[in-house]
């Protein structure tokens, strides 16, 4: 696959896919099942009615939904038209969300009324009043200024300004298939795509600008790096407003001919039904998700035996019956700003590779090592940071000049320390900031702290992320109080609670005096010091957190 193949856009990627595999199975969600040639079909049904709702090539079109089809739908319609995709995560605060649509300059945004307790519908009409009462797609809000449309599933009638599903597709009756097209040969790999939200070092997620290609290249990657095949029927808990649910698993399915097994929501019990009835060959799951299938009170008698293309690491491997440590994507290096991976090997290498390796560079891109202070290139073995350029890499931080995000050679500094040994392999060796990675979702301290910031008590909160076999790190907060003041770790947490995404809240509130602390020289805390006192109280204390226990020699 050449990067600059014309055809590494989304909408023509869905059209060659759709060829490919005509009737066979693409999706399995809730009992429905839609084929290929369906999927292409209501992808371009709703392309048409975004055109006659007045979507234009570059308008910025949000999706606040979970992984159900319509989210599918809509990304590849945003794409055949040159529209920026703006996924919204569904697990973020009113603030977040405010943010993420203001920042991100939506102009018609498409989402779910409700997801478990969560009443997105209710809370957006709430939080803007200029909604309420607006004028459908005339809308005019003040705090969104961009925001003209709204549309929404699951809703017999407008809501205001918001209108419903079928309205949204009854305006492309007066759409021609031949419009659509034309739209759609207007756009080329490298136009802007998709702005994906992600945690960073500052409080409020930051915009990562990807093209149109990136999402595409990387499923062709993962197809041969996953060996999946037409037979593979994927059972995913990967939310596709990251990029690993788009490129992972639902483009790395659609380009191998396979089938998408799909839940709005995960619960052990029913993933398991899914998983065993479907007789799924492979699932991608957050460590502390795989724990809880393997956990589950039924997961001993379920007949598992068609998964094998899992991490023999995960539970579920021992009761699918696999013996031998055999497949993994362990030696691989990524960020949300390559669109996943930038370094892998195949999951079936041999062992010594995927234990002592990150991988290669993947085509086209390009890995060195340079010197966190002077950017110098360092030679092979020699450790320090990270830098990459390639066809996957980002754009760049929506907003943000390229000349605070690149350096003069384009490469982007990954803040990650490592090596390329001499016969080209990177050896990852952790990070050189303090961003906290848990289950799969990137955890910003400086976020935490501004929610602290209004807690009467508090005069020093600093999150630290402790290692954890199955999250990766898990929060911890590390408080000194005001003086005279208690702190009780239950009422904290409460309070975060509110001002925070339920990922974020720390697993654990310890109280330090400030003496306990070590400083430098300009009053700083030290957080390497810090983390080794946490790590000491918890197993000083056998403290249980997640199905794993602290204890000295852990």
């Amino acid at each position: 696959m050449e990067t600059s193949d014309p055809r590494l856009t989304p909408g023509r990627f869905l059209a060659d896919v759709a060829k490919q595999s005509g009737d066979r199975r693409a999706l399995v969600f809730e009992g429905r099942e839609i084929s290929y040639r369906q999927l292409e079909r209501e992808s371009r049904l709703l392309a048409r009615a975004l055109i006659g709702a007045g979507v234009v090539k570059g308008a910025r079109v949000g999706v606040y939904m979970a992984n159900r089809p319509e989210w599918i739908f809509a990304y590849y319609a945003a794409a055949m038209l040159g529209a920026v995709l703006v996924p919204v995560n569904t697990f973020a605060t009113r603030e977040e969300l405010r943010h993420i649509l203001r920042h991100g300059d939506v102009s018609l945004l498409m989402l779910q009324p409700t997801l478990l307790k969560h009443p997105f519908l209710d809370d957006l009409l709430a939080d803007y009043p200029d909604l309420a009462r607006g004028t459908p797609q005339q809308l005019q809000c003040n705090e969104l200024p961009q925001l003209r449309a709204v549309y929404c599933l699951g809703i017999d009638a407008p809501r205001g300004g918001v209108e419903t599903w079928g309205q949204l597709l009854a305006h492309g009756a007066g759409v021609s298939d031949a419009l659509l097209d034309a739209c759609c040969a207007g756009v080329e790999p490298v136009d802007d795509g998709l702005i994906i939200y992600t945690s960073g070092t500052t409080s409020l997620p930051k915009g990562v600008l990807h093209s149109q290609r990136a999402g595409v290249i990387q499923g062709w990657h993962f197809r041969d790096l996953m060996r999946f095949d037409p037979d593979d029927r994927l059972y995913t808990t990967y939310p596709f407003f990251w990029t690993a649910g788009i490129a992972m698993s639902l483009n790395a399915t659609l380009a191998a001919g396979a089938c998408l097994l799909l839940q709005e929501v995960f619960e052990p019990g029913a993933a398991l039904d899914l998983i065993e009835s479907e007789r799924a060959t492979a699932i991608h799951a957050w460590p502390h998700q795989q724990k809880a299938l393997g956990e589950h009170e039924s997961a001993a008698g379920r007949n598992l035996s068609s998964v094998r293309k899992i991490d023999f690491s995960s539970p579920i491997a021992k009761l699918a019956g696999i013996e031998k440590d055999q497949y993994s994507m362990g030696a691989s290096y990524g960020l949300s700003e390559t669109f996943t991976l930038s370094s892998a090997i195949p999951a079936d290498s041999p062992l010594d590779l995927r234990r002592s390796t990150h991988g290669k560079p993947l085509p086209g891109m390009i890995l060195r090592i340079v010197d966190p202070e002077t950017g110098e290139r360092l030679p092979a073995g020699e450790e320090g940071e990270i830098a990459v350029k390639g066809p996957s890499l980002m754009r760049g931080y929506y907003k943000i000049a390229p000349e605070n995000v690149f350096d003069e050679a384009g490469f982007f500094r990954t803040q990650d320390g490592g090596s390329i040994d001499a016969d080209g392999y990177l050896h990852w060796s952790g990070r050189l900031s303090n961003l906290i990675k848990t289950g799969g979702a990137n955890v910003s301290p400086v976020e935490i702290e501004h929610a602290l910031e209004k807690h009467p008590d508090i005069k020093l909160g600093i999150p630290v992320g402790i290692e954890h076999p199955t999250l990766g790190e898990i929060v911890i907060l590390c408080t000194v109080p005001v003086e005279g003041a208690s702190l009780d770790e239950d009422e904290i947490r409460s309070f975060l609670r509110t001002r925070l995404a339920v990922y974020k809240i720390p697993k654990r509130v310890l109280v330090f005096r400030a003496d306990e602390l070590s400083y430098t020289g300009n009053q700083k805390v030290q957080v390497a010091p810090l983390k080794e006192a946490v790590l000491a109280r918890l197993q000083s204390e056998s403290a249980e957190i997640d199905g794993h226990t602290y204890q000295k020699n852990s």
